[in-house]
């Protein structure tokens, strides 16, 4: 998995590309709660180029989903498609996430 993380002010924009297992998800999280603690609350999630997400992967999204609103934040997912997006929806999470497509 690749990412990219673009900070401006309080606010980030992620690219995900390709595919999200145990040790990428790891490295997600450990950035994204970095940038959480050095103040940024808003979270636009691009995940157009994602192709796969395990279970490491959806569990990263939550703990950053729950980390942020603690901030009175939030994280917002854009353009999931394909098996992502499918996980995303048999997990329920879609009820938990702001989704935008």
């Amino acid at each position: 998995m690749k990412h990219l993380i673009k900070v401006n002010g309080n606010q980030a924009e992620i690219f995900l590309k390709d595919k999200i297992y145990v040790g990428d998800a790891s490295l997600l999280r450990d950035d994204l709660l970095a940038i959480i603690e050095q103040g940024v609350t808003i979270l636009r999630m691009d995940l157009s180029e994602l192709t796969y997400i395990d279970s490491s992967g959806l569990g990263t999204l939550v703990t950053i989903n729950k980390r942020v609103k603690e901030k009175d934040g939030k994280l917002v997912l854009t353009s999931a498609r394909g098996l992502p997006a499918d996980l995303i929806k048999r997990t329920r999470l879609d009820k938990v996430f702001n989704i935008e497509n």
